[in-house]
């Protein structure tokens, strides 16, 4: 069971609605779900750490992701039509040079339109850029 003042209670409250966790009625601590009270138990375990360090880790992981997709939401939120297609061709591998082909553009316009997502992303090579959007779909852009 878990514990959190007023100052995390909206964190929890989000957080524990994304991960299918539910609120105890009457008192202020979250109770998981006999599925995930399950999975931390064995985790635990097999981690050879107390369930609370694990759940306390594992909550500040969830944060960390929920805040990057947030960011990351926004930043894509302000790319420009082409810097959306660099960075989907760019998530799904594609070199520079299959990117200008793919695009009808030129690899010089590529670069710059790669150095502008990775400013906005505030990543720092494409590669970052794949790991950090690595669970958004872009299978649109293949055809």
């Amino acid at each position: 069971m878990f514990w959190y003042n007023k100052h995390t209670m909206f964190l929890w409250q989000r957080l524990s609605h994304w991960l299918g966790l539910r609120q105890a009625p009457s008192s202020h601590p979250l109770e998981l779900s006999r599925g995930l009270q399950t999975s931390l138990s064995t985790l635990a375990r097999h981690a050879g750490q107390p369930e609370d360090e694990l759940a306390e880790a594992v909550f500040a992981s969830g944060l960390d992701a929920y805040y990057a997709q947030g960011l990351f939401w926004n930043a894509w939120e302000n790319l420009t039509p082409r810097e959306r297609d660099i960075t989907a061709l760019t998530c799904l591998g594609y070199t520079n040079r299959q990117m200008a082909s793919h695009l009808d553009i030129s690899v010089e316009t590529v670069k710059t339109h790669v150095a502008n997502t990775l400013r906005k992303f505030d990543l720092h090579s494409k590669a970052d850029l794949r790991v950090s959007l690595a669970g958004w779909d872009f299978s649109a852009w293949r055809e």
